[in-house]
């Protein structure tokens, strides 16, 4: 098969990103694979996409490149297909528009894979007859407003699947949006296997990692920090990431006394060597879609204590076994948590062992294998199928019809 996603920028950090390279350079050992991303803003790719992935842009935004595309009248004027809900809308633009539509139209595929729901909406509506069309949503329906919700409801009709990266989100979709004729399915994130020896659990490090940004809670965890240190002093513990909250995080640590204690190291790449350096991992937010940094932290041998926050925690993590679940946004349950496994040794490196072998049920072979077969089963339905209920989803589509997305988009959509 011939596998095309196409990814907001493939060229920075992020969880969508990396879980994009992971599977595509499994499915590449296979298959025909292609990352086609929307901008580059840099001359190489943070994460390496492997040998077999071939991987392109469409919009050029280096400003020392002899290509470089902000310079264009269409760079200015605002997208009309990408929708004005979406969070990323505002870096979307006229020249964005014209390139996916240009490079869906050609695309000879026989998937291509949308990563956002923004690029999801532009394959929905313009991607040619032929290739199967999936839509992959890596935050939650939950989240999205009602303008966005209503704006899926009207173009996802046209997709042959849709992808969740947790059950719940699943469940979400099926109870919240009428999709038919889309199979929906659940499908987690991938991480590779670390390349470093996992953690022994003797060090007394906690450590976290992620966005220094409100829905992350560290504020939290700061707090359920001072409560391990007035019990086990001896411990410490790392948060590795950059954000805007960054300041306020420092403020907090001094004020609470605890600059020998707790240290905010930056953003770290790769992050594996830091995870194995602990005996414990912390995840305090109030919302994660999946929650790739738990997944990261098993696969080092580290058991996780997580607040039991939507959606992705639960699934991930069997309490008591690999890791503790504690109640979302409560202080002294997350440093009841900690002090539980700081102060057993041997629960601590069972649930470590336990952690690395759960942990490798999200193995990229794994997750890879699950789009393959996937991809395999609509290509193999997709003719009559497809045309069926894509066109079935081009009437919902006129019938949900917005200004956001204006007439001329649908006239397009029908005719592709």
């Amino acid at each position: 098969m011939h596998i095309s996603f196409l990814i907001h920028n493939a060229y920075g950090i992020g969880g969508t990103i990396r879980t994009t390279y992971n599977t595509a350079r499994t499915l590449a050992e296979q298959h025909d694979v292609e990352i086609v991303s929307v901008f580059r803003h840099r001359d190489t790719p943070v994460f390496d996409p492997g040998p077999n992935v071939r991987l392109r842009h469409l919009v050029d935004i280096r400003k020392e490149s002899p290509t470089y595309d902000g310079d264009d009248p269409e760079y200015a004027r605002p997208a009309r297909v990408f929708p004005s809900a979406e969070g990323r809308y505002k870096q979307y633009n006229a020249l964005t528009d014209r390139r996916i539509g240009e490079h869906l139209r050609g695309l000879d595929a026989d998937v291509v894979v949308g990563t956002r729901p923004g690029l999801n909406v532009h394959i929905a509506r313009e991607a040619r007859r032929g290739p199967v069309r999936v839509g992959q949503e890596h935050l939650t329906l939950s989240t999205h407003s009602q303008d966005l919700k209503y704006v899926l409801r009207a173009a996802y009709p046209r997709l042959d699947a849709v992808t969740t990266v947790t059950e719940a989100d699943a469940n979400t979709y099926r109870r919240q949006m009428r999709l038919p004729g889309v199979r929906l399915e659940a499908v987690p994130n991938s991480v590779p296997e670390p390349g470093v020896a996992p953690a022994d659990g003797t060090g007394k490090w906690v450590v976290a990692a992620g966005r220094l940004a409100p829905v992350k809670r560290y504020d939290l965890l700061i707090k359920a920090f001072a409560k391990v240190r007035a019990e086990r002093p001896d411990w410490r513990l790392r948060i590795y990431g950059g954000g805007g909250q960054e300041a306020k995080l420092r403020a907090l640590i001094n004020k609470l006394g605890l600059y020998n204690h707790v240290y905010l190291m930056g953003p770290a790449n790769p992050l594996d060597p830091e995870w194995a350096k602990g005996s414990i991992a912390a995840v305090t937010s109030s919302l994660e879609s999946f929650g790739m940094t738990i997944v990261e932290a098993q696969r080092c041998g580290l058991p996780v204590v997580a607040t039991d926050c939507p959606h992705g925690p639960a699934e991930i993590i069997e309490d008591g076994v690999d890791g503790r679940l504690v109640k979302s946004g409560d202080v002294g349950a997350i440093a009841k948590g900690l002090l539980s496994l700081i102060n057993d040794d041997e629960l601590r490196q069972r649930m470590g062992r336990q952690a690395l072998e759960r942990s490798a049920r999200f193995d990229p072979s794994n997750v890879a294998g699950r789009y393959e077969s996937m991809f395999a089963d609509l290509v193999a339905r997709g003719g009559l199928r497809g045309a069926l209920h894509r066109t079935r989803g081009t009437l919902l589509s006129g019938a949900f019809a917005t200004k956001d997305a204006g007439r001329s988009v649908f006239r397009k959509a029908h005719a592709a």
